[in-house]
């Protein structure tokens, strides 16, 4: 009776430990917290203009929405007032960027233009000043480095540009990474990222610069939505040097929006052959442990669009329903705390 009591200790303890040594490890993180993505209407019923391919960015105290496929004019958000009002059009049509606000004004740069699948990069930098609701024409581009659909980030004044590709949606991707300076207008080439990629945003944390998500746009041509990424990159800026993470994205998408947020790299939505709607997956990287989480996801899928932060919150707006152009959203939607 009490080696058959002591057999069934046994092979309790040895299941207990099976279980625990398959939990220390695991590469995705299972959903934690009651955190929820909320609708956020406005007071007066106003929306912002329907767009895709575009920017969403805050500058002060207020959310801006600008460029997009055809030329609209930019979006206005006060959440004091929670109202929409419309700004300026851009000087021409500017889509497929990643904007950075550098002393009040949102700079364009690595943009492309034109139609479908044919667009072209831009040859000069723009910047729009929410102050005086303007558009203004900057410094040339260097011919040989001009692309669109890029990763930008603001480091120490300075703007860093990643990856991209040249040719609209058709091929010629990028895996260049150059840094460009406001004040003085110098152009530096750095190291080239360990793989190209576009329709994907770059996040800051730390002096490095996290390039994940997005895909290599034709490389299938039967599959415009195809050739997604799964590996994530990173550059440290003071060595000048690139490294892969081990742990892969768990959703791989492209058009996605990605933010630093609490200490995680967020990414929210995008597009990819899996499915015919955008992607409502929120997924977070812990800079610290390298693993992946999966957060509570949008109401509404989305790609083309970007994240801000305000009052310790996330905000989403506009953006595409569908993978492709259709339908353009005037909804926005908020990570509450």
């Amino acid at each position: 009776m009490v080696k058959r009591f002591l057999f069934i200790y046994f092979l309790v303890l040895l299941s207990a430990c099976k279980f625990s040594e398959k939990k220390t490890e695991p590469s995705v993180i299972p959903q934690t917290g009651e955190n929820n993505w909320q609708s956020v209407k406005s007071e007066d019923d106003s929306k912002p203009v329907k767009r895709h391919e575009a920017a969403f960015v805050r500058v002060a105290n207020k959310f801006y929405l600008l460029g997009g496929r055809g030329i609209r004019p930019v979006s206005i958000y006060d959440p004091k007032t929670k109202t929409w009002s419309k700004g300026t059009e851009p000087p021409l049509e500017l889509h497929h960027f990643q904007p950075v606000v550098y002393q009040n004004k949102i700079y364009i740069i690595a943009a492309l233009t034109g139609g479908w699948p044919n667009e072209t990069p831009t040859t000069h930098i723009y910047s729009y000043n929410p102050a005086t609701d303007s558009w203004s024409l900057g410094d040339e581009i260097p011919e040989e480095r001009r692309r669109g659909s890029t990763g930008n980030v603001l480091y120490n004044g300075k703007i860093y540009i990643s990856c991209g590709i040249k040719n609209g949606h058709i091929g010629d991707h990028k895996n260049w990474l150059d840094s460009y300076d406001p004040n003085t207008g110098k152009w530096e080439i750095l190291a080239d990222a360990p793989r190209p990629r576009d329709h994907f945003q770059a996040v800051l944390n730390k002096g490095k610069i996290y390039g994940v998500a997005g895909r290599n746009t034709g490389q299938e041509p039967e599959n415009p939505f195809g050739g997604t990424i799964a590996k994530n990159d990173v550059y440290d800026i003071d060595s000048d040097r690139w490294s892969t993470l081990n742990n892969d994205i768990p959703t791989q998408r492209a058009g996605n929006a990605a933010i630093l947020y609490e200490d995680k790299i967020v990414v929210v939505g995008g597009e990819s052959p899996a499915q015919e709607k955008a992607h409502t997956e929120m997924e977070a990287l812990d800079t610290t442990t390298l693993k992946w989480q999966s957060l509570p996801g949008l109401i509404e899928g989305r790609h083309g669009t970007g994240l801000l932060i305000y009052d310790e919150n996330l905000y989403i707006a506009s953006g595409c329903g569908n993978r492709g152009g259709e339908p353009e959203l005037a909804s926005m939607e908020k990570y509450a705390k």
